[in-house]
């Protein structure tokens, strides 16, 4: 399945005949140490830059309902946010996944976003809009 927005998301991770979980790390684009000056500039002009995890969370698919619902939350935290990066879990059998599994899981993305390594993860801006990079 093509996954083209959240919604498409919610529902392939629903269709998975094992229980899923939802892996969100949220976020902040940031000027890394010793940026030049053009990296400055780029940066100061929407471009460029790092992207930091500021928190993360996951969910059960039964517990989430659309994209809107997962920024209201993550506004309610109180950390300002740039992107969104999104991974799922599977279970097995009817089993879902450990919370120990989970938070290896979690924790991995984490790493793989500070090392720029984010192609297998999906992405999505603040206002819905699904990022691909190159």
């Amino acid at each position: 399945m093509v996954i083209s927005g959240f919604e498409s998301l919610l529902e392939a991770a629903r269709q998975q005949p094992e229980p899923q979980r939802l892996l969100f790390v949220f976020a902040r684009a940031e000027l890394p140490e010793g940026a030049t000056l053009e990296e400055k500039r780029r940066f100061e002009n929407g471009q460029g830059g790092a992207l930091a995890p500021v928190m993360y969370v996951d969910k059960k698919t039964d517990k989430i309902h659309s994209f809107a619902e997962l920024v209201e939350e993550s506004r309610r935290m109180g950390k300002p946010w740039d992107m969104v990066f999104v991974g799922c879990l599977g279970g097995q059998g009817d089993q879902e996944p450990s919370d120990e599994a989970t938070q290896k899981a979690l924790e991995s993305m984490i790493k793989s976003i500070q090392g720029g390594l984010v192609s297998h993860l999906l992405m999505y801006r603040p206002d819905g809009e699904q990022v691909r990079l190159p």
